[in-house]
Formats: structure tokens, sequence, C-alpha cells
């Protein structure tokens, strides 16, 4: 990527030489030149949010910028890029979306996320810390910034305006109002599961800002809900947990199962940890923030359960899935199972296949199929 700072050479995380999805994009580079161009002072405490693989923070490293993420492969990211580039260690302050924020902040960059509650719970965490003086830019691609967006900027911080658009890409420029009456924050939300589901039947979930379909159960997971398979004790692996209420599920129906509940977002784990607290659940639970099963101990795990995402960002991908299937078949003992909920259309039977040799239909209905593979 080439910035007014010089050029950079950056990559996403796990690094994929196959990968060919950038680790910047066309906003990226908006907002690195509207920087240097109006010559905006970056002194003080620089606070980015939402930087998608590190891009901005390892740009703007000589002003010891924050970097606020929820994404741990974005932060693994960062790290990588920040040494490739030869940043002093400890320039940049990493920070996840669960840690208390600066006290002030004297110039607020925010990389527009695809959730609108994660923003919206970001600026009602940040806004205490921004002052009168304060910048504030936002960026993002035309198609990731709506007239809602607009208006949370206006409703948290004050007056917001945006730019013309560049290669498809628009500035959000904000004026801080410090006299502004901010509404409470709605997060985390709580709310109690329907009947019909199984152990989790009328359960209490929480969910912080950002997690997957945060204000009820998603179609897929209620079907998944129904054709869990029997308790059967064991290391079990909650794997993409989101709000946990899978795990959950399963070690309600099973007191003796120990669960590890495993996501990349920060604030994925936060949510599935409060679920299971809330709930009172006998046994044994571990919370993981992480890259899927890196980490797990080969050959160690009974059971893992997973609806893997097919996107990253705005991207249509598979490599999530393929990553977590076979990260998987290396933590699962000899005859320990994968069980995996998708949208039928997405072919998980073919993968299933390449990666363990076999796969069975659980379940299915015209929307969803639940898939079963065995290691030999």
């Amino acid at each position: 990527m080439t910035t007014p700072w010089g050029a950079l050479a950056l990559t996403r995380f796990p690094e994929d030489p196959r990968d060919r999805l950038r680790a910047w994009d066309a906003s990226d580079e908006y907002l690195l030149r509207h920087l240097a161009g109006e010559d905006v002072p970056l002194s003080g405490t620089v606070v980015v949010v939402g930087d998608r693989w590190g891009a901005l923070v390892t740009a703007l490293a000589a002003h010891r910028p924050v970097q606020i993420t929820d994404s741990y492969l974005a932060q693994e990211a960062t790290r990588a890029n920040l040494a490739r580039a030869g940043t002093e260690p400890g320039a940049v302050r990493l920070l996840t979306t669960q840690d208390p924020p600066p006290g002030r902040i004297d110039v607020l960059l925010v990389r527009v996320p695809k959730s609108l509650a994660l923003l919206e719970d970001q600026l009602l965490r940040l806004a205490p810390a921004v002052h009168a003086g304060t910048v504030v830019v936002g960026t993002g691609m035309v198609k990731e910034i709506h007239t809602s967006t607009l208006r949370l900027f206006e409703r948290i911080l004050g007056p917001t305006r945006t730019s013309l658009a560049e290669k498809k890409a628009r500035l959000i420029f904000c004026t801080p109002d410090p006299a502004l009456e901010r509404p409470a924050s709605p997060w985390p939300y709580v709310y109690a599961l329907p009947d019909g589901i199984g152990p989790a039947s009328g359960r209490t979930v929480v969910n912080h800002a950002g997690v997957f379909c945060a204000d009820r159960l998603d179609i897929g997971t209620r079907f998944f809900l129904r054709h869990l398979p029997d308790g059967r004790g064991g290391r079990v692996v909650d794997l993409g947990c989101g709000n946990g209420v899978v795990g959950t599920a399963v070690a309600l129906a099973d007191p003796s199962a120990e669960v590890l509940f495993v996501d990349e977002s920060f604030q994925a784990v936060a949510s599935a940890e409060a679920t299971y607290k809330a709930n009172g659940v006998p046994g044994h639970a571990e919370f993981r923030v992480g890259d899927g099963l890196a980490g797990v101990p080969s050959g160690s795990v009974d059971l893992v359960l997973n609806n893997p995402p097919f996107h990253a960002h705005q991207a249509t991908t598979d490599a999530t899935a393929w990553r977590m299937f076979t990260g998987a078949r290396r933590a699962l003992r000899p005859g320990g199972e994968l069980w995996v909920i998708g949208n039928r259309h997405l072919g998980y039977h073919v993968k299933l296949r390449k990666v363990f040799g076999n796969s069975r239909v659980v379940a299915s209905d015209p929307k969803f199929v639940v898939l079963k593979a065995v290691k030999r």
C-alpha cells in the first residue's frame, strides 16, 4: 500500500500466499491521504477504531496511535505488519473492544464496521473521552456507509457530514459537541430463548454489540439446537461460539462435559462467558479468543460443534470454513466427531469429505443442513 508516509507491505492473518484479498482498501488510502493533505494535527492521543488488518496504525506508527479492535485476527495481522515495517516495539498500543479506552482522545479515526451495533457501542464507549477539539474522521466504502451510520455519529458525537466519493470510498467528518445529551447504551442485550429448542429452552442469552443476531436467536442456530448430539461427556468445543448458546446447551444437557468456547471476536467470547454464567451451568468451561483451534493440542477433543462464517468483512470466502474443518480434524481424537450447521447451498459436505473422508446428513430442512464427520 502506497501512503503519504511511504510504501508498506501488508498482509492479512493468517498469512496465505494463495489469498488474493488485500490487507487494505480504498477507504484506508482515502483516509491517509486526507490526514496528510489537510495537515491534520496528529499530536496528542490518536485512536484508530476498527482497523481491519492494521493498515492505518502501521502507516501512522510514528504518531504512536492506539488501535481498538474486536478481531483477534486483525490484531495479529497488525502485530505482523508493524514488525514487517520495522516499527519500534510498543509504538502502537493494541486494545480490544473489551478493554477500557483511553481517558482522552485528540484524534479519533473510525473504520466503519459491518455491524451498526458495534459502531454504536464503540462510539458510546469513546464519547466521554472526546472533547470539543477532537478531530473525528470516519472512513468506509460507499456501500458500507448509510444514513443510519451518519445518524449514529450525529446522535452520539455531534454534527456530521460526508465527503465526495473517491474510488467508491467515502469519508465521514464529525464535529464533537460536548453539550450533546447522549443516549444510554443498550449493550449488552439480554433476552430469553424460546421453547422447543432442547436443553437451552427458556434460558438467558447475553449479547455484546457486534455478535451475529444480537437481539434474537437466528434460525440456523435454532435448527442446530434441535439436533445436537446426545450428551456424551468428554471435551467439547463450540467453535466460532458467538454468544455461546450452543456450548451452553451442551453443558446443560451434560454437566460432565468440558466445554471450550472459541471465537476470533472479543465481543463474542465475552458474550459466551456471560451467557454461560447467567444460566448457572454446572461443570467446567474455558473461554478463548483465538484463530479457531490453533493452540488446542492434537487429538485432545471429543466433539466439535461449528457454524462457520462465510464472510470476511464484505468478502464472501470459504477460507475460514476450510481452516475450521482442518483444525477440527487435527484436534479431534480418533472416533471424535465434527458437527456442522450451514446453508444447504454452501456444499459443506464436499469439503468435509475432502478433509475427513466422510460426511453424513444428521438433519435438514429446505434452508439448512446439519452434517457429521468422524475422524477415522
